[in-house]
């Protein structure tokens, strides 16, 4: 059985990857769509130019689009207490650097009348 290719709204990444950022944002949702007709900030721009460039970026902007030419390159994202590694995949296209690095852990928690301290 072969792997089925990636599309998103029917186009291939290749397809993707041609079109222009003002194509590719008649095809994102809303909100997205929203920041790219805004203009992406200078600092957004800095960083899609450092992708492109290299691979392994670190980065703080949690608010940054995953764009058809970013698949494949590895991405260092803060979390508010370290950076952690993501690689962008086909499917990240148009979702947020911030949903792939949590910023919150699972609780764990001892079970009833445990305590810590240390026997007499």
């Amino acid at each position: 059985m072969a792997l089925k290719e990636f599309k998103f709204n029917s186009k291939t990444l290749d397809e993707l990857k041609q079109l222009s950022l003002s194509e590719l944002a008649e095809i994102f949702p809303a909100r997205q769509r929203r920041t790219i007709k805004r203009g992406f900030s200078d600092t957004h721009k800095k960083l899609i130019e450092k992708i492109n460039k290299k691979n392994n970026v670190k980065t703080h902007l949690r608010d940054m689009i995953v764009l058809p030419s970013m698949v494949g390159k590895t991405v260092q994202i803060h979390t508010g207490k370290g950076f952690q590694a993501i690689l962008l995949k086909e499917e990240m296209i148009g979702h947020y650097f911030g949903e792939y690095a949590l910023t919150r852990r699972k609780a764990t928690h001892t079970s009833v009348g445990v305590t810590n301290k240390p026997k007499r």
